[in-house]
């Protein structure tokens, strides 16, 4: 709130209450619109199911707005309003879209409008030859402030035609499996995390997979064991996309013709360029690992408010992503890891998402994370976070597996058990968050059921 300086919120009733504490650290609010679910509905539909809501599922807790006026009220005065069209340049700011904050503080990155209807073409060019307009059902499980489910699920898929099933708690696997099946839906889109929850719960696996012709990955890196498993278990491939909030998001993705390329992010998208390059800023080759680089008209205005951080990552136009990746002989783009999380054992470079790879096709591992921790000798040395399937899975047996597939100094040093690995909203999994904890034992560590 601080950083964009809002003027305006408009909130749902359920989450008002959130605002009780920090209003008066908020000068720059002077508007607040509280909504409800049932507001648009017809009456008397709409009392009955904000009256449910509010009394008997205790959906909205008591909240003290001042200043707020309901949804309703605001749609009865603008309707008494003449209305003044404003002049609006494809070079405008359309959203402030803040970053994850996965690696660091949250930015407001500046996307324009040109930026935004660029890269819905873009995705809806890509998706086009596989869909029928009009005629898909869309999973839609991340929320759509997510700039993923924004731009793919809300705009391209909009533009085609496509019905979104709105997911609002995907974590509720039963109720979410239950609402899959009332529909036959033709795509899902999704995280890593979300894919492999959704194959270990026994209902999911009864459903009728037949109508699904395209499954998404984004957010964070697709682990091939769970790619490859979704495959046996659906009939349909799992493809990788690849973008970040500076891009709209969209870079890169993997066709969904039949021939994608497991374990890459693909091609990139129309009207994009990519390359690799090295630490000062020179193209490498085909096959050498560097930062991959992305050119195009999607690519945002800037930070807001923030010249410094923009100059970091953008240069001469070219966005810097953070990521490291490579380009195979035909063109194809596979994201190594990205910079500020790679561990430096002994001046050797090794990546998390290849540690991960590795542990979670390990028949007894659900769920894993992969940090550096200081070490007095290599400098850093690999620990990793297991949830395992269940308690009999012992360190001893990870570390052979490890030992198994991976050379001697990416052999994780330590393995802490965990019940669950934390997360953002959208699931991806804050390793941050696990190299900023004290240690602990696994005797510390709730059992697992």
């Amino acid at each position: 709130f601080k950083d964009s300086g809002a003027s305006a919120l408009i909130i749902l009733a359920n989450f008002a209450h959130q605002l009780d504490g920090i209003l008066p650290k908020l000068p720059n609010l002077k508007t607040v619109i509280i909504t409800e679910v049932g507001d648009l509905l017809s009456f008397p539909k709409s009392l009955i199911v904000n009256f449910v809501l509010k009394h008997v599922k205790k959906m909205v807790k008591k909240f003290n707005v001042p200043m707020a006026t309901t949804f309703t009220e605001a749609l009865s005065k603008g309707a008494a309003m003449n209305f003044h069209a404003p002049k609006i340049a494809s070079s405008d700011i359309a959203f402030l879209q803040y970053t994850g904050g996965t690696t660091g503080v949250s930015k407001g990155a500046m996307l324009s409008h040109r930026n935004m209807v660029a890269n819905m073409q873009q995705i809806s060019a890509w998706i086009a030859p596989g869909l029928k307009s009009g005629e898909e059902i869309v999973i839609t499980a991340l929320p759509l402030y997510h700039i993923f489910s924004l731009t793919v699920n809300c705009f391209a898929f909009m533009k085609l035609g496509g019905q979104n099933i709105l997911i609002t708690n995907p974590k509720d696997l039963p109720a979410f499996t239950k609402e899959l099946s009332k529909y036959p839906f033709t795509v899902i889109t999704g995280v890593n995390t979300l894919f492999n929850a959704l194959m270990n719960f026994e209902p999911f696996l009864k459903l009728d997979f037949k109508p699904l012709k395209v499954t998404c990955g984004g957010g964070m890196a697709v682990q091939r064991p769970i790619a490859e498993k979704w495959k046996v278990v659906t009939g349909c491939p799992l493809v990788e996309g690849y973008g970040l909030t500076e891009s709209s998001p969209l870079l890169s993705c993997n066709r969904i013709d039949g021939h994608e390329k497991l374990g890459t992010v693909g091609l990139p998208a129309p009207s994009t360029d990519m390359k690799i390059v090295d630490e000062d800023g020179k193209e490498l080759p085909q096959g050498e690992v560097g930062e991959i680089a992305g050119f195009g008209p999607q690519i945002m205005l800037g930070y807001w408010q923030r010249p410094d951080e923009t100059a970091k990552v953008i240069k001469e136009g070219w966005l810097m992503t953070g990521d490291i990746g490579c380009m195979d002989e035909n063109g194809y783009f596979k994201i190594v890891d990205r910079k500020k999380d790679m561990i430096l054992v002994s001046g050797f470079n090794v990546y998390p998402n290849e540690i991960e790879e590795v542990v979670a096709a390990h028949p007894g591992v659900l769920e894993v994370a992969a940090v550096g921790v200081d070490d007095e000798k290599s400098g850093e040395v690999v620990k990793i976070f297991v949830v395992p399937r269940s308690k009999d899975l012992s360190e001893e047996e990870i570390k052979k597996h490890c030992r198994e597939n991976l050379t001697g100094y990416k052999v994780p040093r330590y393995v802490e058990f965990r019940t669950e690995l934390p997360k953002t909203n959208v699931g991806k999994i804050l390793r941050r968050m696990l190299r900023d904890e004290v240690p602990k034992s696994r005797d510390e560590v709730p059992k697992v059921k």
